[in-house]
């Protein structure tokens, strides 16, 4: 008696997708209720038929046929309740029948408002985020290994995929445009000259200098004969050998001699004289139009538009490979590095009380303004998707849920029936026996 008296056409049951397990379950738990609910109206039925047989030899079974007769009209009235909701009781259009599918649009514009109004609230959602500090869960959560090697796993793979999506044409346009606006456009001269300055002003070019002279003298020691072909090679061909040999020898003592001076005496007149030639230097790169427009000269023709398009592509295609293979191995230094964050970042939360509270305030502030800021548009997406729901599937989903508690009150209604005819025809009987 529960079912939809209206033919349904085998064409909708074939698109109708098919049903979870769980929803198997619950539909075969469904049925079985149903049978049970319905096998109690027709042994109600029959003890009825019975005992109305048989009261007049059996007084005493007017008491069971009245209990009969109320379990009956307790379980009818049940059932087209119950079947009311979610289909025309014997496929008749009675007013009022049939609520879920008639009333579904209704139905979720106000289970959109009910969620709007009474979950959706900043009270509610400050006041469940305070309770459920989840910075502390969160940190406890980071810190074990096995979540920090997992979080890294995710971030790596969704690292991966990105880069798939890229296009390297793209990319390399990106890295060029990047490279043009803020290497390229910008005057190289004033930029290099304020870094030089400063320098400069903190002594910093004496270690420089420092490192030449060292670089110079092992040179020189290991290379005296180069000073053959540069004095002796360049002296009168009448001068015997051995005066270009001492000459030799005696320009490659003094070249050594000089070079340690100048190492040696922090004070040399040598290096007063760089540090003047630099501080200069550093002063026309910033201020003078004829040696910044040398450097753009030359900062033109290092980066023209080829070689930066070429610097573009060797640069993207290195970072891919290197990285590419830094997400895919676990125990690249990249992996390593990212999973010792994680893990140092939980324990941070844990063992940090202000840190903790500042990051409880951060997301109940944001979980606020998303809620406050977009309460409206999420209620609506329950209400929209109601909407677009079939109404028939929608009545299979909601008697899905909870068809099989509402089976129960048919059971307690014939129940409860019962015990109500009982006692009606006991107060009857009472009433005109006295009377």
């Amino acid at each position: 008696m529960t079912t939809d008296a209206r033919p349904r056409p085998a064409a909708a049951d074939a698109a109708r997708p098919p049903l979870s397990a769980a929803d198997e379950l619950r539909l075969a738990g469904l049925r079985r209720m149903k049978r049970i609910a319905g096998s109690l109206l027709g042994l109600a039925a029959v003890v009825f038929a019975v005992s109305f047989a048989l009261q007049d030899a059996y007084p005493w079974l007017q008491y069971v046929r009245a209990a009969a007769e109320g379990a009956m009209v307790g379980a009818i009235a049940d059932w087209f309740a119950v079947t009311a909701l979610f289909r025309y009781p014997l496929g008749l259009r009675i007013p009022h029948t049939a609520i879920i599918p008639n009333r579904k649009d209704e139905i979720g514009a106000s289970l959109g408002e009910f969620v709007e109004t009474n979950f959706l609230s900043e009270e509610v959602i400050r006041g469940k985020l305070a309770s459920f500090d989840v910075a502390n869960r969160l940190g406890a959560w980071l810190a074990l290994p096995q979540n920090a090697e997992r979080l890294t796993a995710e971030a790596a793979a969704a690292a991966r995929g990105v880069m798939t999506l890229l296009s390297d044409d793209d990319v390399k346009d990106l890295i060029e445009k990047l490279a043009r606006r803020h290497l390229v456009e910008p005057e190289w001269g004033p930029s290099i000259g304020r870094v030089g300055s400063r320098l400069v002003a903190a002594d910093q070019q004496r270690a420089a200098i420092d490192l030449v002279l060292d670089s110079l003298e092992a040179w020189l020691v290991a290379h005296p004969e180069a000073f053959g072909s540069v004095v002796s090679g360049r002296l009168p061909r009448w001068v015997p050998g051995f005066v270009g040999g001492f000459v030799d020898d005696r320009t490659h003592r003094e070249a050594l001699g000089l070079v340690h001076a100048i190492r040696d005496d922090p004070d040399h007149p040598l290096r007063a004289s760089v540090d003047r030639y630099l501080t200069g230097l550093t002063d026309d790169l910033q201020h003078d139009d004829g040696t910044i427009a040398r450097v753009e000269a030359l900062k033109a023709d290092l980066i023209d538009s080829p070689r930066l398009r070429e610097l573009a592509d060797e640069l993207w295609a290195s970072v891919k490979v290197s990285l590419d293979e830094s997400l895919a191995d676990p125990d690249s230094a990249l992996r390593v590095g990212i999973r010792s964050a994680v893990a140092e970042v939980g324990t941070r939360v844990l063992t940090d009380p202000i840190l903790s509270a500042k990051i409880n305030a951060w997301l109940a502030d944001a979980a606020a303004h998303i809620v406050s800021t977009y309460r409206h548009d999420i209620a609506a997406v329950i209400t929209e998707t109601v909407e677009r729901w079939d109404a028939r599937e929608t009545t299979e989903k909601i008697e899905l849920q909870v068809g099989r508690d509402l089976q129960y009150i048919r059971i307690n209604g014939t129940v409860v029936g019962a015990i109500a005819g009982a006692a009606i025809y006991a107060v009857a009987a009472g009433i005109h026996a006295l009377f």
